[in-house]
Formats: structure tokens, sequence, C-alpha cells
């Protein structure tokens, strides 16, 4: 098999195997399942940075989701074996982030799913949007794409 078309270079992977439980009434996996796995690579990415959830509660401060959109062009069902693939493509440094993901089949070499989810730093004690710590800009920023605005 020869290299996948991601959208962006150097993406942020996790592989995924379709197991029966993933699989709903109309014999395909369950939107609901890609949404759980892109969360999962947003989670893998922001951990392999230094950044999880202890760290998120220390510096009482979280990426919170704000808006996700998924498009699904193309159904898999149990055994197709996927790589979720994640970039944080927009980022302006104050509060907004941008988070990108390409689902590929990767025995066809075809992208299933696209998602993007929009994110605001909040202070997780008060819930309310503050500024990120140094620490968010020195772990996600050497990481950012920069993407333009559309």
């Amino acid at each position: 098999m020869s290299a996948l078309d991601w959208d962006y270079p150097d993406p942020h992977l996790c592989d995924v195997v379709v197991s029966p439980d993933d699989i709903d009434a109309l014999a395909h996996t369950n939107n609901g399942v890609y949404v759980n796995w892109c969360e999962h690579a947003a989670w893998s990415h922001t951990r392999s940075l230094g950044l999880g959830e202890e760290e998120y509660r220390t510096l009482d401060r979280a990426m919170a989701l704000t808006n996700a959109h998924y498009q699904y062009l193309r159904a898999t069902r149990a055994g197709d074996r996927l790589s979720v693939a994640t970039w944080i493509t927009r980022w302006d440094r104050r509060l907004t982030m941008e988070r990108r993901f390409q689902v590929i089949d990767r025995d066809a070499g075809v992208t299933v799913l696209r998602a993007q989810h929009e994110f605001v730093c909040i202070q997780i004690s008060t819930g309310k949007p503050r500024r990120p710590p140094p620490e968010f800009i020195a772990r996600y920023g050497p990481v950012v794409l920069d993407l333009p605005e559309p």
C-alpha cells in the first residue's frame, strides 16, 4: 500500500479497527463512533504534547469544544482498518483554536470522514473564557499549521 493521502503534513495518527460493537442498525459504523474516535485522537495528540488532563487541571485551563462539524463521506463496516489523523490548523494564541480531522480507510486508501472542531480556552474553575497560560503557547504553538481563514 502506498502512503496515505493526508490533507495536511505531519498528522498525529491513531489507528482503529471497526468492531462489531461500532455497527448500528444500518449495518455500518454509527456516526457517534466517529465522534468518539475524533475525541480520542485529539486527546492523544494533546497528551503527546505534554498537556494531558492532569496538566489542564494543574494549570486551571482547558481547550473546551464550542463547535463541531462532521462530513461523512463513505460508510465503514466491521473489520475495516482506519487511521484517524488530526492537526491543529488555526490558533489565535489568545482564546480560540481549530482542530481538523481526517479518517482514511487504510486498505482502500480513501477518506471516509473529515471533521472540524472549534475550541475556546477556559478557566476550568469558573468555566469562563481566559487566555491560555504560557505552557499552552509553548506546547501547542510549534505544531499549529496556521491555515488562512476561509
